[in-house]
């Protein structure tokens, strides 16, 4: 991987920053894209301290004119984009019948048309140029085991995976390969922030909750956002070379397989 150009959405965030920092110290470039300038700065120059190679590029993945102009400067700081993953994410909470017309277009927004337009300029760029390459969209278990409260968030990592998988039918004549990681309960601001008190929440989560239908984990922990980041670097890795338009779920067993 190393001396590869990688695009990182999401850069800020828990797992974002862990896909960030394993990628830099591989050798890879990494872009770091996010709307959280201060924070992006702090990763890149701590990874610049460490030898390094990573530039901010503050960005709202739901404006498809900022991604092209983005993307765009991205190879004419770091070269050709080898690599792309999809980490921009939010979550809004609540039963479907009270969301609000808000929270269901901005959870859509990012989690589903940002992988869009960001894919689409990645991929019409690695295919102008001739070049193979690799995505990885990080979805959810969610997308595929019902939760309360999360139908909004549930449903635009659906989306979200089923358009990777389509992507990839597509472009793999071109030598590009298309996957999805789908965590469960991680470790992360995220996921926190939906709790008011952590550790019972963290136990809960772990034992599960038999009137939120939840089972639990059977491996009896959260996940880190290091290890999200192991399975999304596999993926991208000429390990994974002849993977193509499949969904790794790293959840500690919560969805039982599924």
């Amino acid at each position: 991987m190393e001396n590869k150009v990688a695009v990182v959405t999401g850069a800020a965030g828990g797992i974002g920053e862990a896909v960030v920092r394993a990628l830099a110290a591989r050798g890879v470039a990494v872009a770091l894209v996010d709307r959280n300038l201060d924070r992006l700065d702090e990763i890149a120059k701590e990874i610049r301290n460490e030898g390094g190679r990573a530039e901010p590029f503050p960005i709202d993945v739901t404006d498809s004119s900022q991604v092209e102009s983005v993307i765009d400067e991205v190879e004419q700081h770091l070269g050709p984009i080898d690599f792309l993953v999809n980490g921009a994410g939010v979550l809004r909470l609540g039963q479907a019948k009270e969301l609000t017309d808000q929270d269901w277009s901005t959870t859509f927004a990012v989690n589903t048309t940002g992988v869009f337009f960001v894919s689409r300029a990645v991929v019409n760029r690695m295919v102008d140029g001739g070049r193979k390459g690799a995505i990885v969209t990080i979805a959810s278990n969610a997308a595929a085991t019902a939760r309360l409260e999360m139908s909004a968030y549930s449903a635009s990592k659906a989306a979200a995976t089923m358009f990777t998988k389509c992507l990839g039918l597509e472009v793999s004549k071109f030598g590009i390969r298309c996957n999805v990681v789908a965590p469960g309960s991680t470790d992360t601001p995220m996921l926190t922030a939906m709790w008011e008190d952590t550790s019972a929440a963290t136990q809960a989560s772990i034992e599960g909750v038999a009137s939120a239908y939840r089972v639990g984990i059977p491996l009896g922990r959260l996940a880190q956002p290091t290890h999200i980041a192991d399975a999304v670097l596999f993926l991208l890795s000429d390990q994974a070379a002849h993977i193509t338009m499949h969904d790794l779920t790293v959840d500690g067993g919560a969805a039982l397989g599924h």
